[in-house]
């Protein structure tokens, strides 16, 4: 089973001798990969539409592992019980539904070891509602494939052990919190791409509003500026000290 750069790089961040609980699985790549690597030791490949749900079925006894993966009709972590899992895969949906499921799933993800997310909006918002909620981010990537990048993260979910990293989430600033700690802390050569075309996707409008004096240009210029000034923050962490 060969993968997209994109789930990869999410099956990457799965720890070996996992039981894998891949949420939204679709055509069940990720568990197959990963069983058939042996990274996993058997896994739960789940999704709330019959459709999908066959596609992946079809794909799994294509690749002879009817035994090592289970497939089962679910909204998130609904078909789920506690303990079950120790990794979950929730990666190619939007970040809402990312924390729905996990609000939802409070009592499997508790239960957890870890969780890769792969959230392809509000990347935001779901990092400071994993902070806000009390999970703890173990690492960060981001890949660009196709023209598109793709931020990713792995993280422990509350009461699922002790913290030995000495991190304090609460201190992430809103400029972290939008491209990600770990990434910029990281000095991550996909982050800085992307936050280079950011800024200049931004001077490139703001050179083309210039001397529009209408009250709409002029919000949306404030807009692109406070927009540029935080993609700026960014790139000075990969200013050499």
């Amino acid at each position: 089973m060969e993968l997209s750069m994109r789930l990869q790089a999410v099956a990457d961040l799965v720890t070996a001798g996992s039981r894998l609980a891949d949420i939204g699985t679709d055509h069940a790549y990720i568990p197959i990969y990963l069983l058939e690597k042996g990274t996993v030791t058997e896994a739960f490949a789940m999704d709330v539409n019959p459709g999908p749900l066959k596609r992946a079925e079809e794909n799994i006894r294509e690749h002879g592992l009817t035994e090592g993966i289970q497939t089962r009709l679910s909204d998130g972590f609904s078909a789920m019980k506690p303990g079950e899992a120790d990794s979950a895969v929730i990666a190619g949906m939007g970040g809402n539904l990312v924390i729905r499921i996990l609000s939802e799933g409070r009592d499997v993800v508790s239960c957890l070891r870890e969780c890769v997310l792969q959230p392809q909006s509000e990347i935001e918002k779901v990092r400071a509602f994993l902070l806000e909620e009390g999970f703890f981010f173990i690492s960060e990537n981001m890949v660009e494939e196709d023209g598109k990048y793709y931020p990713m993260m792995k993280v422990k979910p509350p009461g699922s052990g002790k913290d030995t990293s000495g991190r304090s989430p609460e201190s992430w600033t809103g400029t972290e919190l939008k491209y990600g700690k770990l990434l910029l802390e990281g000095r991550h050569p996909v982050l800085r791409r992307y936050l280079e075309k950011e800024i200049e996707i931004r001077r490139e409008i703001l050179k083309n509003l210039s001397g529009n004096d209408s009250e709409r240009a002029r919000e949306r210029a404030e807009e692109l500026n406070r927009e540029l000034a935080c993609a700026k923050k960014g790139m000075n962490y990969y200013v050499v000290q």
